[in-house]
């Protein structure tokens, strides 16, 4: 009996190591993010002199900054461009990734895995290198600061990944219940409604969110093509450094306000999210 309690013990200490070590990591990468929280409701002065855990809380740097000042940028304007961008690109991602992902996995078709590597090979070039050519087309076109624009570049830009992701939920699906509703006559259609999307829906909600927040937090392609008319919630955020004076409070609280919706978008989805990510993870 002793031999089997000895390495139980060692168990319990290396459990709880893991756990300790896991919070502290855990507390070290969300305290920027907390502070950035914090200082959004200090003053100036609290907040670019030492640095101070209890102070007096205020909101008038949240006054500040969603207040439209003459001829610049507004967080309302900002905000409402990013959320019809971000949702149409991600709903326009979700609509092609999706029977994509089908044809390569439930349906192979011919020379899937040149597919797949083209896809993914979009993704090889840096951006900076394609902006000039996408610059000139887009003025050719007439859509530089335009919400099109971007929708149209954020769509090719996570299409890929989403492509990819899909695929490996997909391959989740056990071909037995596929079988199965094809012998109790069930159509293409039915078999996706029915049974297909219903079983990698945890994948749709992990990949649909990816697709969000990298699109939400884009800022090269908008900043560059999106001078006037076209500004999104990053841009608006970076508008309030002020070189005359201090700004750390004020930018404190719009990066709050900017980081908003993607965090209540991963708290809603957070369980379909983490669902998704193992199931795609798990073979």
């Amino acid at each position: 009996m002793a031999d089997f309690a000895k390495p139980k013990g060692k168990g319990r200490f290396t459990s709880l190591a893991f756990t300790s070590l896991t919070w502290l990591l855990a507390g070290i990468f969300f305290f920027p993010i907390f502070w950035m929280f914090i200082s959004g409701f200090k003053s100036e002065l609290d907040a670019n002199g030492a640095p101070k855990l209890f102070f007096e809380p205020t909101l008038e740097q949240y006054r500040i900054v969603t207040e439209t000042p003459p001829g610049q940028l507004g967080f309302w304007e900002a905000t409402t461009n990013s959320f019809i961008i971000v949702i149409v690109s991600t709903l326009i991602v979700m609509m092609l990734a999706v029977p994509t992902a089908y044809a390569l996995t439930i349906r192979p078709v011919g020379k899937w895995m040149e597919y797949l590597f083209f896809f993914i090979s979009t993704k090889f070039l840096p951006i900076v290198a394609s902006i000039l050519p996408i610059y000139i087309l887009a003025k050719h076109f007439d859509l530089l600061s335009s919400r099109r624009l971007l929708i149209i570049l954020y769509m090719s830009m996570n299409l890929p990944l989403a492509i990819w992701m899909l695929r490996s939920f997909f391959q989740e699906v056990p071909r037995e219940l596929i079988e199965a509703a094809e012998i109790d006559g069930a159509n293409l259609r039915s078999q996706m409604v029915s049974v297909i999307l219903p079983i990698v829906a945890p994948g749709l909600a992990a990949t649909a969110l990816l697709c969000f927040i990298f699109a939400w937090n884009e800022y090269f392609l908008a900043v560059q093509l999106n001078t006037t008319g076209g500004e999104t919630v990053p841009i608006w955020a970076s508008s309030v450094v002020d070189e005359r004076g201090q700004f750390l409070a004020k930018l404190s609280a719009a990066s709050t306000l900017a980081t908003l919706p993607v965090i209540v978008a991963g708290w809603v989805a957070q369980k379909r999210m983490i669902r998704g990510l193992a199931m795609g993870a798990i073979k």
